[in-house]
């Protein structure tokens, strides 16, 4: 009969296996915020058309559990999307993200307002996305990270290429990098060896 692994890795002594390079975890450091995009970053960028217009996305387990993880790190997760669907405010409200802009024309100006909310700026904001929309926030955030599969222009001015693609794992990559940037992913690790929350 298989054996408790937690007798193994207790809470105390668990190291994480994820690593990331100095330089990178350098370059994440004293990030505050993180904007998303959803079509191609929390999603894979198709699009599901219904015959009455309504439209379906698929949405990775893995990246809402680490955008979870970013707010319990400290992190405030904001979704900055060209679309507006009422599958992805399902999403957003589902994950408890309290900063969400829908169907923006203008990205850098819905950031633009609510870093004045948040009294933040570009200086401890990371910004992931995969496409010419987004290049604004990108340039301008402090950190920039970009999906596998996102346009190469895109790829080519980020700080951080994941190795998923956009909607399998693209967006948890980041969430993990910045966490481990922030000294913070070992303790929430660690905490789930004995804790559970309300799922993803």
């Amino acid at each position: 009969m298989p054996q408790d692994r937690t007798q193994w890795h207790s809470g105390a002594t668990l190291q994480p296996a994820a690593q990331h390079p100095p330089e990178l975890l350098l370059a994440a450091q004293g990030i505050r915020w993180a904007i998303f995009d959803v079509d191609g970053v929390l999603t894979d960028g198709r699009l599901y058309i219904g015959e009455h217009g309504e439209q379906f996305k698929a949405f990775s387990t893995l990246d809402g559990h680490g955008l979870k993880l970013l707010a319990q790190g400290g992190i405030t997760p904001v979704v900055i999307t060209g679309r507006d669907s009422p599958a992805v405010r399902r999403r957003v409200d589902e994950l408890g993200i309290a900063h969400a802009v829908y169907g923006a024309a203008d990205k850098l100006a819905a950031a633009t307002q609510l870093m004045a909310q948040l009294a933040l700026g570009w200086d401890t904001l990371c910004a992931m996305g995969d496409d010419w929309p987004d290049l604004p926030l990108l340039t301008r955030a402090a950190f920039a990270c970009a999906p596998a599969n996102a346009h190469v222009e895109v790829r080519a001015l980020a700080h951080h290429v994941t190795q998923a693609a956009g909607g399998v794992g693209a967006a948890r990559e980041c969430c993990d990098l910045l966490l481990m940037a922030a000294g913070r992913y070992g303790a929430l690790l660690r905490g789930h060896l004995v804790t559970l929350d309300g799922g993803t």
